[in-house]
């Protein structure tokens, strides 16, 4: 039941905004276009600005790039904006590939490749902070900055995780993640909820290499701004502090009374620090 409840909590955090009005300056689930990857239609939407470097956001676990909405608008004066559903989640399609890290990894790169972006700076939200550490440590596009919020990366973390999802059903997401399930079943072209949800249970259990990054995180050269909220029971403070131990150009930002979805709950701090973080050389 205590684990229930924790996942109800984060289904809370991570839930985003109705697509009630067209917004051409946020995310809309209208203006996108579809990428076809190793068997999965991949959706992205671009809120453009011509000449202005690429800013990438890749959102969390049963998500969808809505969940930014209440920030997106905060960067689109200063960066061309690019969104990404991960395979299976928001208007992407699962395709017969197995879900794993490496396989949204390889996903986000084929968009940006198709787009001809060769650099880009990442705004990845606790699964897509974890794409974005493999994408930075793999260096097949530039990452020039990296800002992870609640973005778990060691083989003690997905311990962690396959505790926490020991009892958790692909029918207690419905109701854990409700929001999500729902605009799920409205807007995905292939909605099957109980294998999508049986695929990302996997892939946050997963110990294999195509998992976190483990050891691989040491690789990222790209200063990183690690965000936690003080109140997130799965992500540790001991683990961000040894995160930034092992990213040498890394800055750890803990939030106090936050939880997982920090930029949720402190949209203005979260704004504030972010783009002090993007726009100015840091020396560390």
């Amino acid at each position: 039941m205590k684990r229930l409840i924790l996942f109800a909590w984060l289904a809370a955090a991570l839930a985003g905004c109705g697509i009630n009005n067209i917004d051409t300056k946020n995310f809309n689930h209208l203006s996108g276009k579809y990428l076809e990857v190793d068997g999965a239609n991949i959706y992205y939407e671009e809120i453009e600005n011509v000449g202005k470097p690429v800013l990438l956001f890749l959102h969390g676990g049963f998500g969808s790039i809505e969940d930014f909405k209440t920030v997106v608008h905060s960067f689109t004066n200063d960066f061309h904006i690019i969104g990404i559903d991960s395979r299976g989640h928001g208007k992407s399609t699962l395709g017969i590939d197995q879900l794993n890290y490496e396989r949204l990894q390889l996903d986000v790169e084929s968009v940006l490749k198709h787009l001809q972006i060769n650099e880009v700076s990442i705004i990845g939200f606790s699964d897509g902070g974890i794409v974005g550490y493999r994408l930075a440590a793999a260096n097949n596009i530039l990452v020039k900055k990296l800002i992870t919020i609640g973005a778990t990366w060691s083989l003690k973390d997905a311990v962690l995780m396959e505790k926490l999802m020991a009892d958790v059903t692909p029918e207690a997401c419905k109701e854990i993640f409700a929001q999500h399930f729902e605009f799920y079943q409205k807007n995905n072209p292939q909605p099957d909820f109980t294998k999508l949800a049986k695929c990302t249970i996997k892939m946050w259990i997963d110990k294999t290499q195509a998992g976190y990054p483990y050891a691989n995180i040491s690789e990222i050269k790209a200063p990183t701004l690690i965000i936690r909220g003080n109140d997130d029971e799965m992500f540790s403070l001991e683990s961000a502090v040894e995160l930034t131990q092992k990213i040498k150009n890394s800055l750890l930002l803990n939030v106090p009374f936050a939880p997982h979805g920090v930029f949720k709950k402190y949209p203005q701090i979260f704004e504030i620090i972010t783009k002090e973080f993007l726009q100015k050389q840091i020396a560390f």
